[in-house]
């Protein structure tokens, strides 16, 4: 009887040893089978679907990444545009005036397309001396203003939102030296 159980054994890949096992336990372990088959189809599906969504999302962002500045190229081509009709324009002028109001008109159309992306000119002028807004090109004497205040700008700086993009550069008063 010992070695009747020993030939009714299961080997590896589900094959009986011995006697055939009863209708309901082959039934059983058939659906078993079709289970575990259905899952691992689920399963590499699921893996495949997520692949194909993660490659998706990486395309996405490289392309907003390198695409980025769209609009705002978009919407500063009719300014160059505008300027090379004022450069057509000022080559077979006579008049200065017309030519600095067309460059004028160019200029607004340039600061409002930076303006509607954002971009603000740093306030220098006046202000005491930020290291974080401005850069110093040297110190000036001055008696008519504080210490440490910016007194003269050379060249604008411009902030995007809350960050900066270029620190204005200038020259901070400071107190003459005392003669003796």
């Amino acid at each position: 009887m010992n070695e009747e159980k020993q030939l009714d054994e299961v080997l590896p890949g589900g094959e009986f040893v011995g006697e055939e096992p009863k209708k309901s336990e082959a039934s059983e372990e058939e659906n078993l089978r079709a289970q575990v088959a259905e899952l691992k189809d689920k399963l590499l599906r699921n893996q495949a679907e997520w692949d194909n969504s993660r490659k998706r999302i990486e395309r996405e962002k490289s392309d907003a990444v390198r695409y980025a500045a769209e609009g705002l190229l978009e919407r500063l081509l009719p300014v160059l545009d505008n300027f090379e009709m004022g450069m057509q324009a000022a080559k077979t002028a006579t008049d200065a005036k017309s030519i600095a109001l067309g460059f004028e008109m160019v200029l607004a159309q340039f600061q409002q397309v930076l303006r509607e992306a954002g971009v603000e000119p740093v306030d220098a002028v006046g202000q005491s001396f930020d290291p974080h807004r401005h850069e110093a090109l040297g110190h000036q004497d001055s008696t008519e203003h504080p210490e440490g205040q910016v007194i003269s700008q050379t060249r604008k700086g411009y902030k995007l939102k809350d960050r900066l993009l270029r620190p204005a550069s200038v020259f901070v008063a400071r107190r003459p030296e005392e003669k003796s």
